[in-house]
């Protein structure tokens, strides 16, 4: 049953499991728990630990209370894209991604936002009008400027990039890279290099990002991204880290090469963010487990992604997209097949995944 339902005395009498007694007190008694929390835990080791944020939730203070309490970095999902914030030509509107930054500033949580340059995601006024590279280029320094401006100071991170390289290494066609492009589409990725260099002159404080999918382990892909994240460090680039995206679908991650791929990076001297953390369970048509010791696995996978993490002092955060099962966005993805990928369910109560998060996080070191 949900935690704000379980009595009081069931919680003092040892009717509820061990592994939630903590969790029920700070519910529903004003008193102080010995266990501490995952923030709690989080700023003790150094590591942030976010969750992807959507501003219409934020009214529900179910969402609200355990946001607060849990995390201390937030995203927005999609309140800084252009599809949100550039969706009109001539309009800016920061509405959805100011709330969320005032909600991280009254609760003492850092932000880190996506994206200013994606493929995918773009209001129509931009994909369908037939600009000329010069003026996409003009388009999007343009819209880094006012973004950045806007969030100077506030905003501590930045994913500059998403997802431009396919699963062979290749980038992607694009508006930004060859369709037509910003002017550099025989160069390979120096398209991405302008839009690093236009972020930092926005904000030199700010931290810097190429984020993408399918990236956490060694393959064709993150080799492709190791390779151009080399050459930018080489040559002065200002690219300050590399996030993966850690959606984990089949619950059989490589972890060593998680690991391995997670060393090669750090030790350009770059930070790694695990920016959009899930491990999705196979679900029945009412949306349930399907098997309850997949809940196992799941929990099992959270914690050591998150010791591989803790491992490396180059990997700095670690952020689930969401926390709660009753807005992921697996279902609709996996045509709902799968689902209860966040370690809160729909209920908000917390689920294994919880406890094996806090377990290594107890276990980390000081940074």
């Amino acid at each position: 049953m949900p935690f704000a339902e379980v009595p009081a005395a069931a919680v003092i009498t040892g009717m509820v499991p061990r592994s939630c007694l903590c969790w029920c007190l700070l519910a529903l008694l004003p008193i102080t728990c010995s266990a501490q929390t995952l923030r709690q835990e989080a700023d003790r080791t150094g590591v942030l630990l976010g969750a992807a944020v959507n501003a219409a939730y934020l009214s529900e203070p179910a969402y609200t209370s355990i946001l607060a309490r849990e995390f201390n970095m937030v995203e927005p999902e999609d309140a800084t894209q252009w599809s949100t914030v550039h969706a009109a030509e001539e309009v800016f509107d920061f509405t959805q991604a100011d709330r969320i930054v005032l909600f991280a500033r009254t609760h003492g949580m850092k932000v880190r936002a996506d994206t200013l340059l994606w493929g995918r995601h773009n209001p129509a006024w931009l994909t369908d009008t037939h600009y000329t590279p010069n003026e996409l280029s003009n388009l999007l320094h343009d819209h880094i400027r006012r973004v950045m401006s806007h969030y100077r100071g506030q905003v501590f991170a930045w994913d500059v990039v998403n997802e431009a390289f396919d699963e062979n290494g290749h980038l992607r066609h694009s508006i930004w890279y060859n369709q037509p492009g910003i002017g550099m589409a025989e160069k390979g990725t120096a398209f991405i290099e302008q839009a690093f260099r236009w972020a930092h002159a926005e904000d030199p404080q700010a931290l810097l990002f190429y984020n993408d999918a399918e990236d956490e382990a060694a393959n064709p892909k993150s080799d492709a991204i190791y390779a151009m994240v080399k050459d930018f460090r080489k040559r002065g680039v200002p690219i300050d880290g590399v996030g993966l995206q850690m959606h984990i679908l089949d619950l059989n991650p490589d972890l060593n090469s998680i690991a391995a791929n997670i060393e090669r990076f750090t030790k350009l001297g770059v930070q790694i963010h695990i920016t959009e953390m899930d491990v999705a369970l196979p679900i029945n048509t009412k949306g349930a487990v399907t098997d309850p010791s997949d809940l196992s696995r799941q929990a099992k996978i959270y914690g050591e992604i998150a010791s591989i993490c803790f491992r490396y002092r180059g990997c700095t955060a670690l952020q689930m997209w969401g926390f709660t099962d009753k807005y992921s966005w697996i279902g609709w993805f996996t045509n709902k097949t799968k689902g209860a990928a966040l370690p809160f369910d729909k209920n908000y109560r917390a689920k294994p995944a919880y406890d094996a998060l806090r377990q290594a996080f107890v276990a980390a070191p000081n940074r």
